[in-house]
C-alpha cells in the first residue's frame, strides 16, 4: 500500500496554490517549568528562548512551501510591527503576499504560546494568549481584497481556504472565491470554523459550492447536530455535509481514528491511521489540508490523497507547535512502513550520520530534546537495556553511536567483537528506547557529538565528568552531561570470558 503513496509523493511537483484566510503570527516562549510561584498557585516559566512563526492561513502557506509548492497568500494584517514581521517572514519564505492587505483599523492577529519543560521531559504548552479583533472586514477592505483575486485564481492549480473566524472569510468574499474558482475549473478546499453548539451548520453556508472541506469530529458534529462516537456517525456526518453544501466530497477528520469520506459518486469510505506518539495537535488540521490539496492538484483521486494526508497529519502531531512536514519526512515514514510490513522493523532506525543529522534538525525545530550515547554493545544484556532506558528517560529522542567492528577490535582486542556490527545495530534498533543507531569507525565519538549537538550527552556512572569525551563541547552551548547509573553484576567482557571458559570445558 505504501508503494503507491511513495509514487504520489514523487509526482507532487510544484503546483501553484492560492491560500485565502486569516493571516496570523505565532509567537512561542520556551523555558523550564519546574517551580511553583510563591505569589499564587501557578507554575513559573523560566523563559530561555523566543521564536516567531507564521500562523493561521500563513502557516498553511509555510507548510505548502516546505512541501515544494509555489504559494500566493490572500488575507489581511494590521499596520503594526507584528504586521511588518509577518511580511518579513513571508518574504523570507518566498511566499507571494501581494494579496495580503494592511488594514489600519485592526491589529495583526498574534497567538502567543508558552511552552514549558520539566525534568528534561518533552515540552508541553502551558498557556496561549491571543491578541486579535474578530470583526468582519469593512466593505471597502473586502472590495480591495477581491480585486486581485481573479488573476490569482486563474493562475492557481488549486485554492485552499483557512478560516479561523477572525473576520477575513466573510460569506461574500468566500462565495466570490468559490464561484470564481468553479467557473475556472479550480477546486476549492476548506478548513472550516467551528459552529456554536446548536448552530446546526448555519455558518457553513458560507462554504456552499466548495469542492470539499475538512472539519474535525467536533466541528462536524456541531454542524450536523450529531454526536460522532462511531464510524457510522462519521460517515453519516460527512454525507450530510456533502449534500447540504453541494460538495464533491465530504471529509471528516477523526484524530486517532483517521478520516471518513463521502464522495458524490457514492463512495463512503473510512481511512484508518497509524498510532503515533502525540506531542502537540496544533497544526495537524492545516497539514491535512495542505497535503490533500497538493495531492489533488497532482491529479490524485481522493482515496490516495486522504491516505497521504493522514500520514502527514500524523507526523505533524509528533512535533511541538505548528511546524512544517517535508516530503523527505513523509517518504521516510512511508519507507519505514514498507520495511515494517516486510518484517524489517528496525531498518529505518539504522542510518548513516548525515541522514540522522538531517532528521535531528527537523526534530529539534519541533522542540524535542536530543540525547546521545555510544558504546560497543557486543553481547546485549540487562545492564545495557537498563542503561539505555535511563538515557532515553532524559530526552525525547535517543541516538546511539555504535563502535564499528574495527573500532571494537582496537578497544577490546582481536577476539572481539563476538557479534558483527550489523547484528549489533539490529539488536539495538529493536529496543523501543533507541530511536536511531549509527556506526562509527573513529577512535572516539567526538565527530558524531559535534555533528549531532545533543542536548544531553549520556555515559555510565563508572565515568567521571572529566573522562567523558565531548563533555566540554556539549556544555559550551548549554547542553548537559548525564552519568547514568549502572546495573551491577553485568559486563560484556565477563560474559565473553564465561562463554570462553564454558567452551574450553566442553572441548576438554
Amino acid at each position: 500500500m505504501s508503494a503507491d503513496l511513495v509514487e504520489l509523493v514523487q509526482r507532487l511537483g510544484q503546483p501553484d496554490v492560492l491560500v485565502v484566510g486569516d493571516v496570523m503570527l505565532d509567537r512561542y516562549v520556551w523555558g523550564d517549568a519546574e517551580r511553583i510561584s510563591q505569589e499564587a498557585p501557578v507554575i513559573l516559566l523560566r523563559a530561555d528562548r523566543r521564536e516567531e512563526r507564521l500562523g493561521g492561513a500563513s502557516s498553511v502557506a509555510t507548510m505548502l512551501r516546505a512541501l515544494g509548492a509555489r504559494v500566493a497568500l490572500a488575507g489581511v494584517i494590521g499596520t503594526d510591527a507584528d504586521g511588518s514581521r509577518i511580511r518579513q517572514l513571508l518574504t523570507q519564505l518566498d511566499i507571494d503576499h501581494e494579496c495580503v492587505l494592511a488594514d489600519r483599523s485592526r491589529p495583526s492577529t498574534v497567538k502567543e504560546r508558552y511552552i514549558g519543560r520539566a525534568q528534561a521531559r518533552h515540552p508541553q504548552q502551558m498557556l496561549r494568549v491571543d491578541f486579535e479583533v474578530r470583526d468582519p472586514l469593512a466593505p471597502e477592505i473586502e472590495a480591495r481584497l477581491k480585486q486581485p483575486l481573479l488573476s490569482r485564481i486563474r493562475k492557481a492549480d488549486i485554492v485552499l481556504v483557512s478560516d479561523y473566524d477572525k473576520g477575513v472569510c466573510t460569506p461574500s468574499l468566500l462565495q466570490y472565491v468559490i464561484q470564481t474558482s468553479r467557473s475556472l475549473g479550480r477546486r476549492v478546499l476548506v478548513d472550516p470554523i467551528r459552529c456554536k453548539a446548536g448552530g446546526q451548520g448555519e455558518p457553513y453556508g458560507r462554504y456552499h459550492g466548495c469542492s470539499s472541506m475538512t472539519p474535525n469530529r467536533l466541528e462536524a458534529g456541531l454542524a450536523t447536530g450529531r454526536v460522532i462516537r462511531c464510524n457510522e456517525e462519521a460517515l453519516a456526518a460527512a454525507d450530510q455535509l456533502r449534500q447540504a453544501l453541494d460538495m464533491e466530497a465530504g471529509i471528516v477528520t477523526l484524530d486517532k481514528d483517521g478520516m471518513a469520506l463521502s464522495h458524490s459518486d457514492g463512495r463512503k469510505l473510512l481511512f484508518p491511521t497509524r498510532q503515533r506518539q502525540v506531542y502537540d495537535i496544533t497544526g495537524a488540521g492545516d497539514m491535512v489540508l495542505c497535503v490533500l490539496g497538493m495531492a489533488l492538484a497532482a491529479g490524485a483521486d481522493y482515496d490516495p490523497a486522504i491516505r497521504l494526508a493522514n500520514i502527514a497529519g500524523g507526523l505533524e502531531v509528533e512535533k511541538i507547535g505548528v511546524a512544517a512536514v517535508t516530503r523527505d519526512e513523509i517518504l521516510r515514514d512511508l519507507h519505514a512502513a514498507q520495511a515494517a510490513s516486510l518484517g524489517q522493523q528496525t531498518a529505518h532506525k539504522i542510518l548513516d550520520r548525515n541522514a540522522i543529522a538531517h532528521e535531528l534538525e527537523h526534530r529539534r525545530r519541533s522542540g524535542l530534546r536530543i540525547g546521545f550515547t555510544n558504546g560497543c554493545f557486543d553481547l546485549l544484556h540487562a545492564g545495557h537495556v537498563q542503561y539505555l532506558q535511563e538515557a532515553r528517560a532524559q530526552v525525547d529522542l535517543l541516538v546511539v553511536g555504535l563502535n564499528s567492528d574495527a573500532g571494537v577490535r582496537a578497544l577490546k582486542g582481536p577476539q572481539r567483537p563476538i557479534n558483527p556490527q550489523a547484528a549489533r545495530a539490529e539488536v539495538l534498533a529493536a529496543l523501543q528506547c533507541v530511536d536511531y543507531v549509527t556506526i562509527f569507525d573513529e577512535p572516539t565519538p567526538l565527530p558524531l557529538i559535534e555533528l549531532f549537538r545533543p542536548d544531553v550527552l549520556v555515559k555510565g556512572a563508572d565515568y567521571r565528568r572529566d573522562q567523558v569525551v565531548g563533555a566540554d563541547f556539549v556544555e559550551s552551548y548549554g547542553g548537559r552531561v548525564y552519568l547514568a547509573p549502572l546495573r551491577q553484576g553485568y559486563s560484556t567482557t565477563h560474559l565473553a570470558d564465561r562463554l570462553a571458559s564454558s567452551e574450553q570445558r566442553r572441548v576438554a
